[in-house]
């Protein structure tokens, strides 16, 4: 991981690594519910909070738990990130370039939008 504007961030192919290990990270997705059904990362329990949204319901995280925020391509969720460990949750992180980092880097299949 390496910090990108003091937001630190994990790359699209070392997520996809841990992933394929089984070291799963709390994945948490933070676009809006439309989004979603347009693409995704692949299913590892993510929980849907939109960026609107995440204030309110932090407290359906753990401060304790290794989590990486995404949204379409990093913004919203380096935000959040910011937000989250701004509040106790020093375990956040960023991931680069969101979901189109991920069909660049990882799965070309995914639609693009």
């Amino acid at each position: 991981m390496s910090p990108s504007n003091d937001v630190p961030e994990i790359s699209c192919t070392e997520l996809k690594e841990r992933l394929d290990r089984g070291d799963v990270p709390v994945l948490v997705d933070v676009r809006e519910h439309f989004e979603q059904r347009i693409a995704d990362l692949p299913e590892h329990g993510q929980i849907r909070i939109p960026t609107g949204e995440i204030l309110s319901r932090m407290h359906e995280l753990d401060p304790d738990a290794e989590t990486v925020v995404y949204c379409r391509t990093g913004s919203r969720s380096a935000w959040a990130v910011r937000l989250l460990q701004e509040r106790g949750f020093p375990k956040t992180v960023n991931l680069a370039g969101g979901v189109m980092g991920w069909r660049a880097d990882v799965d070309p299949t995914l639609q693009r939008y």
